[in-house]
């Protein structure tokens, strides 16, 4: 399904967005963004606009305000249902009223409604949250300020009312009418070494002591990718404990009226020597539509699923001997390489080499639950633990259903999840990840997946950190209380972030306490210390009682329609009383002040969104299609075909043609795996693909294991 930005309208009429400005403040892993869209009303009827944006799915949305001809309106946070129904009246009214909610089916996804925005009238809308900041492999911290909105498939079953449902005009990038620009402040105490950016900046500026850096967004940034920056500080891996005032009008034994503590551990644990050569090794490739477009808009720029395939293919050439695996593809149905997965040998190796090179981009929608559904329910081969791989550009619509079934099964594997190219889902990818104890890595534009898939393996077979506890000596009276999920498993150079709520009396001045890491490793005990300040440092937004009722809330929220009853009590308490955005609340503001109610009909208009390749596929894809649109469906007989269980004869090439133009009808920017060129014979091979991406006629287990060794050794240089 469509997945909108900008200020949008159902009646697909522009409303002109100015500009956007974002303000950002990093302060060593967390970061504060206030974003800001300025639009005016030059139309001589009164407008209702509905504006959709990505937003990180771990980022803590705990203001949102306009103002609206010199008029500020500061939105208050309250039950969904209670907003939406506020909303609808105030507009039957003739008052103007704003609506911001998370998306039904996607965390990762807010909507703002303003309506009855009068002739002349201009309005600046203001969202801020805060959230965590990655640690990449290099030492980098990764913040992220996503602009690209792909599309996402709408899962059989899924909502019809998700705001992802709706329809947006493009133009390409070039044209886009609106401007961004971007100021970031970023500090650390231990020292900013170097800021890199994947956007041209016009200014980069670092005090002398470079504690502190200045840098901005150059002008001329065409929404093709997200604005991403590696920062580098010199210092990232000591532990460290920050403790936050709480709000003093608040009664206390609440979160937002106690201090929030926020503990970083980097735990040093040695990589084993010997990597077990044991497990199941499942690996999922999203071959849907989407998957054919780029990784990115610049030039040359490869196709999602060959880089894929290529990172398959390095994956596959080093698995340990002796290991069981699979592929599956999957798209509106799913086929599996084998029946069952099968021993790592020199032949199954190179019978998966071939099959993985004919893949292509050509199942159609994103129907990830029935393959998942079939790899959990098959039997668990005797000491070989399930590690699930899996590949995909991360366009669901009801990214819930999917964590949900990832959850269920998470005490039996480990999920190592890729978003492969720009505007990936956020929430997919991550929640996947978070909930089977696995870990999650984003590919764009001109990375190298290997380096990152090969630490995903890494991982996956290195043993893991167990028996994690986290204990606390504070001074009598005070205690610690976890709003994090407490960690089972730690991996390897892995950074672990941990929230806890202090309740009861604050000892007096110079007081200290302390927090104490302890885990097994191969039957060895370790245990990492950090002693911290009881004095709470005050900060008006309370970053950390954001992030720390984020935290508890990703805990319990899945999702508006399916959280189980107590979780939902929760979730709404600590999110209107942290003021922090779930699926179960929203934003609602109304302005009664107005000289009079807005007369007559409000009109609703549609801003275009920038073009970034897909939608261009997809025009190619559905141009002529009496003529060029074929269905492959080329399968040898070693390889499992099934189809979605909901698709009733879905393997007849009639049926499923019928059903896919008819689904071509109602969301023409869906790719449904056709092939936009002239009919050839089922049976005809599909076009070799350029063997510097593969070569598998001269493959060694032995030699390419030599060499992966050696590819690591060079790594940890």
């Amino acid at each position: 399904m469509v997945r909108p930005c900008g200020l949008l309208t159902h009646e697909k009429k522009p409303v002109p967005l100015k500009s956007i400005s974002v303000n950002l403040s990093i302060c060593e892993f967390v970061a504060g963004v206030s974003a800001t869209l300025n639009y005016e009303n030059e139309e001589k009827v009164p407008l209702e606009v509905v504006f959709v944006f990505p937003v990180d799915e771990d980022s803590a949305v705990y203001s949102f305000e306009a103002m609206v001809d010199g008029k500020k309106i500061v939105a208050e946070l309250q039950d969904k249902n209670e907003a939406r129904a506020s909303y609808e009246d105030a507009i039957s009214q003739g008052h103007q009223a704003f609506l911001l909610e998370e998306d039904d089916s996607s965390s990762d996804v807010f909507c703002c409604n303003l309506g009855n925005l009068p002739p002349g009238s201009k309005a600046a809308l203001t969202l801020k949250y805060v959230q965590e900041l990655l640690l990449e492999a290099d030492g980098a911290v990764r913040s992220v300020l996503p602009t690209v909105l792909n599309p996402r498939y709408q899962l059989s079953g899924g909502p019809e009312d998700s705001c992802l449902a709706m329809k947006r005009p493009m133009v390409p990038v070039e044209d886009v009418p609106y401007t961004l620009s971007m100021d970031a402040t970023i500090t650390s105490q231990h020292g900013v070494e170097r800021v890199q950016c994947n956007c041209p900046l016009r200014a980069t500026e670092y005090l002398a002591d470079k504690t502190s850096a200045q840098i901005s967004l150059a002008d001329g940034h065409k929404f093709d990718r997200d604005v991403e920056l590696l920062i580098y500080y010199r210092e990232v891996h000591a532990p460290s404990v920050a403790v936050e005032m709480g709000e003093p009008s608040t009664k206390p034994d609440c979160l937002m009226g106690d201090p929030s503590a926020m503990v970083s551990f980097y735990p040093n644990i040695p990589e084993a020597q010997s990597p077990t050569a044991c497990g199941e090794f499942i690996f999922l490739m999203d071959r849907s539509g989407s998957m054919d477009c780029p990784m990115s808009n610049r030039d040359n720029s490869p196709p999602r699923i060959e880089a894929a395939k290529e990172t398959l293919v390095w994956l596959l050439k080093s698995l340990p001997i002796g290991c069981y695996f699979n592929i599956y593809g999957f798209g509106s149905f799913y086929e599996a390489f084998f029946q069952k997965s099968v021993q790592y040998t020199q032949d199954t190796m190179e019978e998966a080499l071939r099959k993985v090179k004919l893949m292509r981009a050509d199942l159609g929608g994103t129907e990830i639950l029935a393959p998942l559904q079939n790899i959990y329910s098959a039997a668990s081969i005797p000491g070989h633990p399930l590690q699930l791989f899996v590949f995909t550009d991360g366009e669901v619509n009801d990214t819930f259903r999917v964590i949900r079934e990832v959850k269920s099964n998470g005490l039996r594997h480990r999920c190592f999840s890729f978003g492969i190219g720009e505007g990936a889902s956020t929430s997919l990818i991550r929640g996947i990840a978070r909930v089977s104890g696995g870990a999650a890595e984003f590919i764009t534009g001109g990375e190298r997946m290997q380096s990152k898939a090969l630490r995903a393996l890494k991982r996956s077979l290195q043993p893991v950190a167990e028996d994690v506890s986290l204990s606390w000596n504070l001074p009598p009276g005070l205690a610690a209380k976890l709003l994090s999920p407490e960690p089972t498993i730690i991996f390897r150079a892995q950074r672990l972030i941990i929230y806890a709520q202090l309740t009861g009396k604050l000892p007096p001045a110079k007081a200290t306490g302390e927090v104490c890491l302890k885990y097994t490793l191969q039957g060895k005990s370790f245990e990492n210390k950090v002693m911290f300040s009881l004095q709470p440092k005050f900060d008006a937004n309370f970053t950390i009682h954001r992030l720390a009722a984020k935290s508890f809330i990703q805990t319990k929220d899945v999702g508006f329609t399916d959280t189980p009853a107590n979780d939902q009590k929760e979730v709404l308490k600590v999110s209107i009383e942290c003021g922090v955005i779930s699926s179960h609340t929203a934003f609602i503001a109304i302005n009664k002040d107005l000289n009079k109610p807005v007369q007559g009909p409000v009109a609703r208009r549609d801003i275009p969104a920038p073009d970034t390749g897909f939608h261009s596929s997809i025009k190619a894809l559905i141009g002529d299609a009496d003529h060029k649109i074929r269905f492959i469906d080329a399968v040898d007989e070693s390889t499992s075909y099934h189809c979605m269980p909901h698709r009733k004869n879905s393997s007849s090439y009639s049926s499923m043609m019928k059903k896919s133009l008819d689904f071509l009808g109602q969301v023409k920017h869906s790719v449904l795996g056709f092939r936009s060129k002239t009919p050839k014979p089922v049976s005809e091979s599909p076009p070799e693909i350029d063997s510097a991406y593969f070569s598998t006629s001269e493959t060694n287990l032995e030699t390419n294991h030599t060499e992966i060794k050696e590819a690591r050794g060079r790594e940890k240089h």
